[in-house]
């Protein structure tokens, strides 16, 4: 492929994805920096307000699978233009509410609307590049896309300094359907000559595999922790146990989303250089859950550092997805990419909608000083998350689990009986045929 091949792949297939990803991590994120606007204008407690963040996460979880499949059939062009319009839908909507009920039904339509976001991306770079560069490139979506939280930060809080909340939910609603219309139009429609070798392509076949469930939770406990930390916890562990006032504890988010951002790019480049030297991506999974647990020890035990330091390492294991999403794409061919990303984000997202929500529930069992949760509570509630993924953490490194890549390595599902039976990956661009190079170092 000319090089003037792979940049019109990048301008017509990447940054459009990459576009309704920034705006997922944008909406996932906000309610951090908008919760106190919420609660003082509709008087939600802690309680609903967690309930009401975390429904997002709720229902981004229970639309993965179905998601993935449509992914599959229908491709990430169509799928994710008409569900970015249900989330520009979502956010005019949450714009004009004024009870809980409604901010409740907007905010879940928000989390379906952008639920494809990711995984569509990640699709769209299985299909359209080749795959010695999927884990760079999803480093790279990964770190645009966590460009929203930065945006959900000092942006965010100046905007609201000349308008209110509303109006800003409006404006993001116009520029998700506009997003919405930008992938339907730019990005071109995707032709696969596949492999004719027998591959099972059933969701049973992701949930039927041990190294999948030996991975996805110390996946899910870690980054969906993170998520939910981030997405709201911080700002008000920062305010109740820190003492911050408002424009510090606007910083310090916005250091936590720079480091977010980068730490997507370093995952990035990290997966693609250890796979060159023969070294496990499992193992730098393993070690981001030991680094993302000291930080919340850290945190829990009140161990005198400043506080960004242990926020940052949680904002940094957010985007262990890069790391988590490489491991997928090994074990499955790209025919069951959606339906096996589907499969692990359910986890993820599942696990941030109980982390978010639980956390709450939490908190409203010690009583506010003057609006303020003491530090006793967010230990326990911080405590009870770290317990579960130590556990997560320990299940990954049974040796029994050790051999369950070996194992399966030896059952012929995703490889023909013979090289012979195997036929050499065509994709179709528009009118031309491009062969995949195989060599790491070619151009493509």
């Amino acid at each position: 492929m000319q090089i003037s091949g792979a940049w019109r792949l990048t301008a017509r297939v990447f940054l459009p994805f990459a576009a309704g990803y920034y705006l997922s991590y944008l909406f996932r994120t906000i309610n951090a920096l908008i919760a106190a606007h919420l609660s003082s204008d509709t008087g939600l407690g802690s309680a609903d307000l967690g309930l009401l963040t975390s429904v997002y996460f709720l229902v981004f979880a229970a639309a993965q699978i179905p998601v993935g499949i449509l992914l599959d059939r229908f491709g990430p062009r169509r799928v994710q233009s008409v569900l970015l319009l249900l989330a520009a839908t979502g956010a005019g909507l949450f714009a004009v509410s004024t009870g809980f009920l409604s901010l409740l039904i907007a905010r879940a339509m928000i989390g379906l609307g952008v639920a494809a976001a990711l995984t569509a991306g990640l699709k769209s770079i299985i299909l359209w590049f080749p795959r010695e560069r999927v884990a760079l490139l999803n480093g790279y979506m990964i770190m645009l896309g966590s460009l929203g939280a930065v945006t959900a930060t000092a942006p965010v809080e100046h905007l609201l300094a000349w308008m209110g909340w509303r109006q800003l939910f409006g404006i993001l609603a116009a520029a998700t359907g506009a997003t919405a219309a930008l992938i339907y139009v730019v990005v071109p429609e995707r032709g696969i000559v596949s492999s004719m070798a027998s591959t099972p392509t059933t969701l049973g076949s992701v949930f039927g595999d041990r190294r999948f469930w030996r991975m996805a939770p110390l996946s899910a406990t870690c980054i969906g922790s993170a998520w939910s930390l981030q997405g709201l916890w911080a700002s008000l562990w920062l305010t109740d146990v820190e003492g911050f006032d408002r424009v510090t504890v606007v910083r310090q988010l916005f250091i936590m989303s720079i480091v977010l951002s980068g730490g997507a790019w370093l995952f990035g480049t990290t997966v693609h250089s250890i796979k060159r030297r023969g070294i496990e991506r499992e193992t730098i999974l393993a070690m981001v859950a030991v680094l993302f647990i000291a930080a919340e020890l850290g945190l829990i035990l009140r161990v005198p550092l400043p506080s960004i330091l242990p926020w940052s390492a949680i904002a940094i294991a957010g985007t262990a997805t890069v790391v988590s999403f490489a491991v997928i794409a090994d074990y499955f061919p790209p025919q069951l990419a959606g339906r096996a990303n589907g499969a692990l984000n359910v986890l993820h997202f599942g696990w941030a909608f109980l982390a978010q929500y639980a956390t709450g529930l939490i908190l409203e069992q010690w009583p506010a000083n003057d609006g303020h949760r003491p530090l006793q509570a967010y230990q326990v509630a911080f405590g009870l998350n770290v317990a579960l993924q130590i556990a997560a953490l320990v299940w990954f490194a049974l040796p029994g689990g050790r051999s369950i890549t070996p194992w399966m390595s030896s059952v012929l599902v995703f490889k023909p009986a013979d090289d012979s039976c195997a036929v050499e990956p065509v994709w179709l661009y528009e009118d031309s045929v491009i062969l995949l190079p195989a060599d790491d170092d070619a151009e493509w």
